[in-house]
């Protein structure tokens, strides 16, 4: 069975009052966003993963983002349904389409596997959980609200994401949804063409966050019980005529350039040191010897994506990097906001968890005589 899932991520979020898109905000050392792309893409009954996007930023997504293998990005639209029936126009022969929401970052594989479950079985369905409290109707009165009627809890859901269905029921819900009918998600346009919806027992864990007050419990959810770790990175490489300048992925103009089997880029070296170390994974010369051809010029910000990932991989997340170059000359403060970036999108975190600082050694011993250039780093992530 084809299954293709459908992450709608187009939003602004702006209940939650943030300066950006919500799904885009850190939780845990990487966006929102991220944790709900790994939880559909890790799945192994998801075979195809739409990512929609804000325009702007689906014209350039995120690195971490274009690097997974399962995942397309689309343009969202005006609306949810908008952007949902822009996501569904571009799959080509799926069974049962998948629909989740990236403000419900801790959907669970069992939830998915059984929302799949229900829309091969019954064309539609949808995570939902039962109420506990008793519900209330109210009629609004001069000097506040008063109770009309109580509702048998028995019969109200709270509605989650995700929503699964098949492909010719969805079908039916966005031509529904273009004809002009508007809805808050597509179980309600499927309820609208006739077809009968089923409910999947939903996850109390399953949360959505949409204020600033449940941003704050998620990251605590997500740093408890995790044990913050430290670890440090040194490099050092004389300095040669007739060899490229690279720090932080970035080409400097100079006279001369670091000697090393690869590129010899110092803040990279450092700072692979640094990750690797907090995780207690060894250091760059374990992972990518000298004495290894296929690391001869190799581009260090690429060395330092794979020591990112395998930090990952072992279950950890990188919160953020420090990195000092010490170099007598040239002064690198002109090229310090493209190595943070450079940096930040080889670590997969924001660039405003990174920092490069340019030292000099005041002219003392080879880095002081501009024979050799060093750095320094240290990395901070969070262990399970």
């Amino acid at each position: 069975m084809h299954v293709t899932a459908i992450i709608a991520a187009g939003g602004s979020g702006t209940r939650l009052g943030a300066d950006g898109p919500k799904q885009f905000l850190d939780l845990g050392g990487r966006p929102m966003l991220e944790h709900c792309v790994r939880a559909l893409s890790d799945h192994p009954r998801i075979s195809e993963l739409i990512v929609v996007l804000p325009a702007e930023t689906a014209a350039a997504p995120p690195e971490w983002l274009s690097a997974c293998a399962k995942v397309r990005v689309v343009a969202g639209g005006a609306r949810r349904q908008d952007s949902v029936a822009n996501a569904f126009d571009t799959i080509d022969g799926s069974d049962v389409v998948l629909i989740h929401d990236a403000a419900r970052p801790f959907v669970s594989a069992d939830l998915i596997s059984r929302s799949i479950d229900a829309a091969a079985a019954f064309g539609a369905a949808i995570a939902a959980t039962r109420v506990s409290d008793t519900v209330k109707q109210v009629t609004p009165r001069e000097g506040g609200p008063v109770v009309a009627g109580t509702i048998p809890r028995d019969s109200i859901y709270l509605a989650q994401t995700p929503q699964a269905f098949r492909m010719e029921v969805l079908a039916k819900a966005v031509a529904l949804g273009r004809s002009g009918v508007a809805a808050t998600d597509e179980a309600a346009l499927a309820e609208e063409t006739g077809h009968i919806v089923h409910v999947v027992e939903g996850d109390v864990e399953n949360v959505k966050i949409t204020t600033a007050a449940d941003l704050a419990r998620a990251r605590a959810r997500v740093t408890a019980g995790r044990t913050p770790r430290a670890g440090a990175g040194y490099d050092l490489h004389r300095l040669v005529d007739g060899r490229p300048l690279v720090i932080g992925g970035v080409a400097i103009h100079s006279g001369k350039g670091a000697l090393g089997h690869s590129d010899a880029d110092v803040a990279c070296h450092a700072a692979t040191d640094a990750v690797l170390g907090a995780a207690c994974l060894g250091d760059i010369g374990r992972h990518f010897p000298d004495t290894d051809p296929r690391w001869k010029g190799a581009s260090s910000i690429e060395l330092l994506r794979q020591a990112a990932a395998l930090v990952r991989e072992a279950g950890h997340e990188i919160v953020n990097v420090d990195v000092v170059v010490v170099l007598e000359r040239p002064k690198i403060a002109p090229h310090l906001q493209a190595i943070r970036d450079g940096l930040a999108a080889a670590l997969g975190i924001p660039a405003d968890r990174v920092s490069v600082k340019g030292k000099t050694n005041e002219g003392m011993d080879a880095v002081g005589r501009g024979e050799a250039i060093a750095a320094h780093a240290v990395a901070l992530i969070l262990s399970r």
